[in-house]
């Protein structure tokens, strides 16, 4: 078992990729042949691609207060007009519409949290797109996430209400970003750097849900969640470095997460929850139950 990212590159040099890697380990705790271990992860792949689909409909939440934006972008995107990249902007468009499934109470994968489910199903149908990936290339981009994910959880945390947004949203784009330099032929030390830049961009990003619920501004942070994973692994297999080592950044971020005011920390008490309009909208929502 690896519990930093460093541990993680190390062991992976025992294996043929980080996938193989992850499989091992799950074959070993779980007691799980290698067939169905493989099988659990195309499942997986294949919610999240669902979501993605489904997302894309438009429809509302029970609370109505999220649903159609994905539907928005995608035709945005189709208009030409866009001024971000097409890639980056698809990305952020599927994160949205798996976090609106997950508003409207639909079926997603929680990667590494419901509230951050979009990040990584909209990085890997983007990069799926851009890098041609095949269906076994998509199942070992999620391996490769889980991989790292697993070693930021290890080390810090992925709770919203332990370290804020910046664990949830955060943990799920630097997850992302490490898949994606691997799959487009990174290193393992691009991948880490990809994790420490998008880790070190969303230090101190509060969880604020507007009555307690996981749509705003959730819904929106996956969307800005995989725009960084992009630009993160750009930036690393560009050769950009970071000063501080990439476990200093994971580390960081749990310190941070502790110190965070409880208001700021998933209780709806303080930020956007707490502005004179998300203070209606709570009294608007629990006066209708």
């Amino acid at each position: 078992m690896f519990t930093t990212i460093q541990e993680l590159i190390e062991m992976a040099q025992d294996y043929s990729s980080v996938a193989e890697l992850m499989i091992s380990l799950e074959i070993e705790q779980t007691g799980r042949s290698r067939e169905q271990v493989w099988a659990l992860m195309e499942r997986n792949l294949q919610v999240m691609l669902a979501s993605v689909e489904k997302g894309l409909l438009g429809e509302k939440s029970l609370t109505g207060l999220t649903g159609g934006d994905a539907k928005l972008m995608n035709a945005y995107i189709a208009s030409g007009k866009a001024l971000s990249g097409d890639v980056i902007l698809a990305a952020a468009r599927d994160a949205v519409a798996v976090n609106e499934v997950n508003a409207q109470m639909g079926l997603i994968c929680a990667t590494p949290t419901a509230g951050s489910s979009g990040c990584l199903p909209g990085v890997l149908r983007a990069a799926t797109e851009k890098l041609s990936l095949s269906h076994e290339q998509q199942v070992e981009f999620l391996f490769m996430a889980g991989a790292f994910g697993l070693a930021i959880a290890n080390n810090a945390t992925i709770s919203g209400a332990e370290g804020g947004c910046q664990a949830e949203v955060g943990s799920a784009a630097a997850m992302a970003s490490a898949a994606l330099v691997l799959s487009a032929g990174g290193t393992l030390e691009e991948a880490g750097t990809a994790i420490a830049l998008t880790l070190q961009n969303m230090l101190g990003l509060i969880c604020d849900p507007v009555a307690g619920l996981v749509e705003i501004p959730c819904v929106h942070r996956n969307a800005m969640g995989a725009s960084q994973a992009f630009i993160s692994a750009d930036m690393a297999l560009a050769g950009v470095k970071t000063v501080i080592p990439v476990d200093e950044v994971v580390t960081c971020m749990y310190n941070v997460g502790r110190t965070l005011p409880a208001a700021f920390r998933e209780t709806a008490d303080g930020g956007l929850a707490q502005t004179p309009t998300g203070r209606r909208v709570m009294s608007e929502v629990f006066s209708e139950k």
